[in-house]
């Protein structure tokens, strides 16, 4: 679980930041590096990995489930 949690998490970063410039700037950096087909199954690894990281959360933040460190 923890592997899965490392790409998602790499993932969204990859997203957020791609998502960044895009606003920012208007420009679409992962088409730009990888062409639009694998830019679109990137942008479909960070969508899944986002569902995933939603439905998981809960259950591995300490700060949500109220643990201690």
């Amino acid at each position: 679980m923890k592997y899965a949690h490392t790409v998602a998490f790499i993932l969204l970063a990859v997203g957020g930041l791609a998502w960044g410039i895009y606003g920012l700037i208007g420009l679409d950096v992962v088409s730009s590096f990888l062409g639009d087909t694998l830019a679109k199954i990137i942008f479909i690894a960070v969508g899944v990995a986002t569902v995933y990281e939603i439905i998981t959360h809960k259950w591995r933040c300490k700060e949500c489930t109220g643990q201690t460190v």
